[in-house]
């Protein structure tokens, strides 16, 4: 094996963007904890998607144009 193989076996890879977020996702982009991020969503103030298991995935998308909305002042959830 050479050196320039193993060399590029140890660089971490990096993860693929995903079109969905995570509640604990969404949670740490809004700074807030996971039992808000659900709050939220469940009093329709985020959009998201259930999957079969039932856990909430939220649009990449509209979450970080909310994000960024945050940042500028006028995010409305809190």
């Amino acid at each position: 094996m050479s050196d320039t193989m193993s060399q590029d076996s140890s660089k971490p890879k990096p993860k693929p963007k995903r079109d969905y977020l995570t509640v604990s996702e969404v949670a740490d982009l809004f700074h807030v904890s996971a039992k808000t991020v659900v709050r939220w969503a469940n009093d329709g103030r985020l959009p998201y998607m259930a999957t079969l298991g039932g856990h909430r995935r939220f649009p990449r998308g509209p979450i970080e144009g909310m994000v960024a909305g945050q940042h500028r002042g006028a995010s409305g959830l809190a």
